[in-house]
């Protein structure tokens, strides 16, 4: 997994993972933001939804331990066995917004992110422990919380993207 040496080297990734990100949605039609093409698992609409979902999920989880909020990861509603019924609850929760929407909604959670980003001193985003919410088993410092949720699927759902324009025939 990639590693930073410094919230700045973070921000830096994080802003160009997801602006090549978002440019992939310029040339995918409103009408189209529901189709399935083979051998990808998700629509353009679903693949958006999931960043969407996971981009919320961070920002609430920081929001609620701040506010002393006790924090259940990844959900009340949903335990870490259940990732696939949360994935269904996210594409619920943005379906009906159009594709243009969806895209103005990640531009402001990302800008978020990298707002609280900035926000955090060396040792809150490097050290592990430093949040409940991110104490874990696998002891994760906040910075590969947002890494794993931003930088990591905004590349992965990427190639996702250009593989559904591919079977389309718009790449």
């Amino acid at each position: 997994m990639q590693t930073y040496k410094d919230k700045t080297e973070l921000i830096k990734e994080l802003k160009k993972r997801y602006l090549l990100y978002d440019q992939e949605f310029n040339d995918v039609k409103e009408e189209e933001k529901d189709l399935l093409q083979p051998g990808v698992d998700k629509t353009p609409s679903q693949n958006i939804s999931y960043q969407l979902g996971w981009t919320h999920l961070l920002l609430q989880w920081e929001s609620d331990e701040r506010k002393g909020v006790e924090v259940k990861t990844p959900t009340p509603d949903y335990k870490w066995n259940n990732l696939k019924g949360l994935y269904q609850s996210f594409y619920k929760q943005y379906d009906s917004y159009s594709l243009q929407q969806q895209r103005e909604l990640l531009k402001n959670q990302v800008s978020e992110i990298i707002k609280w980003i900035e926000s955090l001193d060396h040792e809150t985003l490097f050290v592990p422990e430093q949040r409940k919410w991110a104490t874990t088993p696998a002891q994760w410092p906040v910075w590969k919380w947002i890494h794993i949720n931003t930088v990591a699927p905004f590349k992965n759902f990427r190639a996702q993207l250009r593989k559904w324009k591919k079977e389309k025939g718009t790449k």
